[in-house]
């Protein structure tokens, strides 16, 4: 990896820089006229993707004919880095369709898939969930039961799915059921686009520990989808899903917010403690000067995840190490900011005495969930030894 800027790259920067300093919306900018309400986030966040995709910013790596603009994934990391230094808005209320559904639609779609799905996920137009998990098929997701039999030109599908973010808020799913309950677990799965208006789903929130209701169970009651509607063949869905997983674990590694997180942290610690604050403690400036290491470590083997990407055309197994490594980290640095807060730490988020708005009690929530949430800990340990490194099974 070269990490000699060139003078492209810096005009690429600048422009970027230029359009989020004109672009980025006023209500943003001020925390106190942020959305708040989970519907009103969703709202919000499809009015900036279009605004995103009128300037010429959304898709950037995908190819012209489908709206992108077919910059290389090193372009797409300068973007990110350029997006989060501006303070724009997180795009994780309906990053499932940019992230994961048009990145697998590329790689797998019909010509008529890729047609009909990819622009209107760039412009906010259509929201999309990802049914993956089920009720005992979390980490293990090749044991999933929610049945998906084929009958003439459809899938009638019966089952469950669980943790499914934005499900209230989604047009679309990404859905993996089982045609094939003889077959072998990792065979006789299949991948299919389900229209969430479709008659038998069901959806009922989960309220996490956070307070909010991101996730749900959806439930399935003989719902018809299409059979043109299978991505790739079916049967062979588990192929599909493994380019999914790879770009959920690979492409998106935030340690632009990781950044800026540590640099929060440093000024509580400023701000804490009274007289002798938390900063003069030799403990804790070690751990706070730890954690920026770990940031720099990340920013640059996601440099390096991104030449594997330019050389072979998308994530590979790398991805998982970056996964584990983000979202442990994550934790590590929540719980610091515990250390320094003190008896604060104890606080309800909405306390008038909170730190930060209780930006620190959420995050410290919130994190619990990174080791979980697109492989846990333990999968992605599996995946490096024995997909990396070579090692047979235990």
């Amino acid at each position: 990896m070269d990490f000699f800027r060139t003078r492209e790259e810096e005009a690429f920067r600048a422009s970027v820089r230029d359009w989020l300093r004109a672009h980025v919306p006023p209500e943003w900018k001020d925390p106190a006229t942020r959305p708040k309400t989970a519907a009103d986030k969703v709202a919000f966040a499809r009015r900036w993707q279009r605004e995103l995709y009128d300037g010429g910013w959304a898709g950037l790596a995908w190819p012209r004919e489908y709206g992108g603009r077919d910059l290389t994934p090193l372009e797409h990391l300068v973007f990110n880095e350029e997006y989060v230094a501006a303070g724009a808005p997180e795009m994780i209320d309906i990053g499932v369709g940019p992230g994961l559904t048009g990145p697998t639609l590329i790689h797998h779609g019909t010509e008529r898939q890729k047609k009909r799905f990819l622009e209107p996920i760039l412009r906010g137009e259509e929201v999309w969930c990802q049914g993956f998990s089920e009720p005992g098929s979390g980490s293990d997701l090749a044991s999933l039961r929610t049945r998906g039999e084929v009958v003439g030109d459809e899938i009638v599908v019966n089952g469950q799915k669980v943790w499914t973010s934005y499900a209230r808020f989604a047009d679309w799913c990404i859905l993996i059921v089982r045609t094939n309950p003889s077959a072998p677990k990792h065979r006789g799965l299949t991948f299919v686009l389900l229209d969430m208006k479709t008659p038998g789903i069901t959806i009922r929130p989960l309220v996490e520990m956070t307070g909010i209701a991101w996730f749900n169970e959806v439930f399935f009651e003989n719902v018809r989808v299409p059979r043109d509607m299978v991505v790739g063949e079916i049967d062979r869905g588990w192929e599909i899903a493994i380019t999914t997983l790879s770009h959920e674990r690979g492409s998106s590694i935030p340690y632009q917010r990781l950044q800026q997180q540590v640099a929060a942290l440093a000024d509580l610690a400023r701000r804490t403690g009274g007289d002798v604050p938390a900063a003069a403690d030799d403990v804790v400036r070690q751990r706070i000067a730890q954690h920026a290491i770990d940031v720099a470590v990340l920013r640059l083997s996601a440099y390096r995840n991104v030449s594997q990407i330019m050389r072979d055309g998308q994530p590979g197994p790398e991805g998982s190490m970056l996964k584990l490594f983000w979202s442990e980290l994550e934790q590590r640095l929540m719980e610091t900011a515990g250390t320094v807060e003190g008896a604060y730490a104890q606080l309800d988020e909405h306390a008038p005495e909170a730190f930060d708005a209780g930006r620190w009690q959420y995050g410290m929530l919130w994190s619990r969930a990174a080791s979980i949430y697109a492989g846990t800990s333990e999968v992605q340990r599996n995946i490096i030894a024995q997909r990396v490194l070579g090692l047979p099974r235990a």
